[in-house]
């Protein structure tokens, strides 16, 4: 079952997003980057009240994903970045991203303390990922 509504398009349109945003950190890493992109959608609070579809969050501006204004991230969804986004719509978590809002790449520097106010969960390979305060109620 679906945490978040979705169609065939939005299932691409995450993968596409999987595929740009993290790929050379691997499947795991894709998984993360889709965990973030699911709990955008899901949440409810600071710069996400109104996100509710894949399209919403992959196309948010201000606050989406550089990677949509790359031409790497317009080349057709393969099927193995599919098979990563049906898991993670279907509720696949994973740490450090289980309930993170933002990720970041360090590009090679130690992952900061904090990130526009949220504290880092935790990192996986080029990716730092925060996630929301408890006191921001998003879930």
């Amino acid at each position: 079952m679906a945490v978040i509504p979705h169609t065939t398009k939005d299932i691409d349109l995450l993968a596409r997003l999987l595929r740009a945003e993290a790929e050379s950190d691997g499947q795991l890493g894709m998984l993360l980057v889709g965990n973030v992109g699911v709990n955008r959608v899901r949440a409810n609070c600071l710069d996400f009240k109104d996100i509710r579809s894949v399209s919403d969050m992959v196309y948010q501006s201000p606050g989406g994903f550089e990677a949509t204004q790359k031409s790497y991230f317009y080349q057709p969804a393969r099927e193995i970045e599919r098979r990563l986004a049906r898991r993670v719509i279907k509720g696949e978590r994973f740490v450090p991203a289980t309930t993170s809002l933002w990720f970041y790449n360090p590009f090679g520097q130690s992952c900061r303390a904090q990130w526009f106010g949220q504290w880092n969960i935790g990192r996986y390979k080029s990716h730092c990922f925060y996630q929301p305060l408890p006191s921001e109620n998003c879930y």
